[in-house]
């Protein structure tokens, strides 16, 4: 038992716990019968039998060596390949604006009034985006910068082997190196007793001091506590139910100090009921929720909550929340009816009722046995539940993503890597590691309106699928708006003289959807002759956001063929007239993937044909996401379809050459002039 607690001790002054915490560690007297959950040689899985016990090693404190700075260049090789890999050149500029110091950022020909790239919403320097517009933290110093991070939570950790625990700690440290900090919450199951989590934490600690070469992780013990069960008075005002969680952060400034010497924090999701008791396991879901409130300034004490009028005391920001990132050997959230395929990205203001409704469908369909099915589906809409309470807190720019502790490692695999020499060294580039690739770009590993089939598997170089379960972006993202609505009524070709949408319509706000248009094409539309030329067979329209993004698609008809012939027919073609983003939401927030996504799956799932100018630089993208693409002859078109099996000889191909050939532009400059 001495040597036992003497073990203990150096436990805790090695990860800084508090004199409290390290009373309750060292007297705890089941520390003797679960010193084994401490130090077991199986993997480190709690309750295996081990047959010599011994201390995990002590921390290097000495200088990196040589073998040790060449290991360090090498992570750097992996970073800026990710970059290269990964990044666009926006997207690179967007990184490093944000998450690279000030002084990295600049440049010599910088001015300090120069336009500047955020992703996402810039927050203004006097009032930092937080919950609402009209509920500020403390005002920041024009050279104060909050710490930037990312909330961790690693599922069953104690399932994980030696190697892919590295694995997510050295990913952890790039992240670090790359601008975000890692806090982790360690979530081993409700079930489990407390030495596991504290064991677990521990774990991931030498296994980040070890991928990092010093210490640079931190312990945090003691920090969660229990609310009062009374709850807040009854006129204390509270922005939303979140805000009274059954447990809140009492850490002492421990958690701001570790932050500001660049610690990646490690915490047991155990909470205290009180001062005097020891913690004891607590639901990951309220722990996550208490430290996102506490970091961002709007953690309320029932003492504390802001009155009716909306004026009240509240605590100071500690750091600003990047990302929400879960690590659950479930991964991503999935698709309805397509096995081992999960959804890339999820927009929340337009898919969380839907998405819910099918996880908790005791009926609905799933691969494996009925009990298990269902149990798999209520822990992904946990999982959903939790990445829209913690974005609910956080500002829109904020995201959550959804993955494997196998994705987050990114382990070599020797079927998918490919060599990469650098000096007289040989490293691994691995697969795309959807923590690093969110980082830098902001966007999902793969984008969500491309293809399955489509999807490029770069370790091979070829077209493959790929495992696609693996990870999913969640944003709180923009309303969608679908006129008419697709779920009421499929889209079909109306019949010769019955109502119809027109552009004209209450429901459509003519002068926003002009700006957008004209925004995003960067030409005058001459509005009254495109009136005249698609008021009459509309098809319908789709609005992303406050016509951030949007388009416009119509039923047209083949030369030689009246209205009423092409209606008895079925020989309607779907086209899609006009695609737009505004400029500034282009390569950010995923507006081009949430409009797409709405055409081809909600309103034209069985296809839609649609042109570009054959110098579009977006033609790229829109060949990857079409079943097909023709150069017109004789023409300065290319046409584009998604629809499925659809060959050269078929009737509709002719249909759809001669509608993309025949249709007139509507602009302002040069709309007499054919191309």
């Amino acid at each position: 038992m001495a040597w036992t607690c003497l073990v203990g001790k150096a436990h805790c002054s090695r990860y800084g716990l508090s004199a409290a915490s390290k009373a309750r560690l060292i007297s705890d007297s089941s520390l003797s019968r679960c010193h084994h959950d401490f130090f077991s040689t199986h993997s480190g899985r709690p309750g295996a039998t081990a047959k010599a016990v011994t201390p995990p090693p002590a921390r290097n404190l000495f200088s990196p060596s040589a073998a040790h700075a060449r290991k360090l260049a090498l992570d750097r090789d992996v970073i800026v390949s990710v970059l290269e890999s990964s990044a666009t050149r926006r997207d690179a500029k967007g990184y490093l604006q944000k998450y690279a110091s000030k002084k990295e950022a600049a440049t010599p020909t910088s001015k300090p009034d120069s336009p500047q790239f955020f992703q996402g919403l810039q927050p203004s320097p006097q009032q930092p985006e937080g919950l609402s517009s009209g509920q500020g933290t403390e005002q920041l110093g024009v050279d104060e910068e909050l710490t930037k991070v990312a909330i961790v939570k690693l599922r069953e950790p104690q399932q994980l082997p030696d190697d892919t625990l590295a694995g997510i700690a050295k990913t952890l440290s790039q992240l670090r190196a790359l601008g975000l900090l890692a806090i982790v919450i360690v979530d081993c199951g409700i079930r489990q007793c407390r030495k596991t989590f504290e064991h677990e934490a521990l774990r991931l600690c030498e296994a980040i001091d070890s991928s990092f070469g010093q210490p640079v992780a931190r312990f945090a013990d003691g920090v969660f506590i229990r609310q009062p069960r009374n709850g807040p008075p009854k006129d204390t005002y509270l922005p939303s139910p979140i805000f009274s969680g059954s447990v809140r952060v009492d850490d002492q400034g421990m958690l701001s100090r570790a932050l500001r010497r660049n610690k990646i924090v490690v915490l047991p999701s155990v909470a205290r009921p009180d001062d005097l008791s020891s913690p004891r396991p607590t639901n990951a879901h309220d722990t996550l929720l208490a430290l996102a409130k506490y970091l961002i300034g709007m953690q309320f004490a029932p003492s504390e909550g802001l009155s009716n009028e909306g004026h009240g005391s509240r605590p100071s920001r500690t750091a600003s929340v990047e990302r929400v990132i879960l690590l659950d050997p479930l991964g991503g959230i999935p698709m309805l009816g397509k096995a081992n395929v999960a959804h890339r990205f999820i927009n929340l203001e337009q898919e969380y009722t839907t998405l819910m409704g099918q996880l908790n469908d005791a009926h609905g369909s799933s691969t494996g046995p009925g009990e298990q099915a269902m149990s798999l589906k209520l822990s992904h809409a946990e999982n959903l539940t939790l990445a829209k309470d913690a974005l609910s807190l956080l500002p829109s720019s904020s995201s959550a993503l959804i993955t494997t502790p196998l994705a987050a490692a990114n382990k070599k695999q020797p079927s998918d890597s490919t060599s990469l020499q650098l000096d007289d060294m040989v490293a691994t580039r691995n697969r795309r590691n959807p923590l690093l690739h969110n980082l830098l770009t902001d966007r999902p590993a793969f984008s969500p309106s491309l293809p399955l089939q489509r999807i490029k598997d770069e370790s091979h170089g070829g077209l493959r699928t790929v495992d696609v379960s693996a990870a999913t972006l969640v944003k709180r993202g923009m309303p969608v708006t679908i006129l008419p609505e697709p779920r009421d009524r499929p889209w079909r070709p109306p019949e010769p003289g019955s109502p119809r949408l027109r552009l004209t319509d209450t429901s459509v706000d003519l002068p926003r959807l002009v700006h957008l248009i004209e925004d995003s094409f960067g030409r005058k539309l001459d509005v009254q002759d495109y009136l005249n030329r698609v008021n009459e067979n509309l098809a319908g329209i789709i609005i992303a956001g406050e016509y951030e993004g949007g388009a416009i698609l119509t039923w047209e008809q083949p030369d030689g063929l009246s209205e009423q012939q092409a209606f008895e027919q079925g020989r309607f073609v779907p086209y899609l007239d006009k695609f737009a983003v505004l400029k500034s939401r282009q390569g950010s927030a995923g507006v081009a993937d949430i409009v797409f996504n709405a055409m081809v799956q909600d309103c034209f799932p069985e296809g839609v044909c649609w042109r570009s100018r054959k110098n579009n630089p977006v033609n790229k993208w829109y060949s990857e996401r079409s079943a097909g693409v023709l150069q017109l002859p004789d023409s300065n078109w290319t046409m584009f379809w998604t629809t499925a099996g659809l060959s050269v000889e078929h009737p509709m191909f002719q249909d759809y050459k001669a509608v993309c050939r025949a249709v007139q532009p509507s602009w302002a400059d040069d709309k007499h002039i054919l191309d």
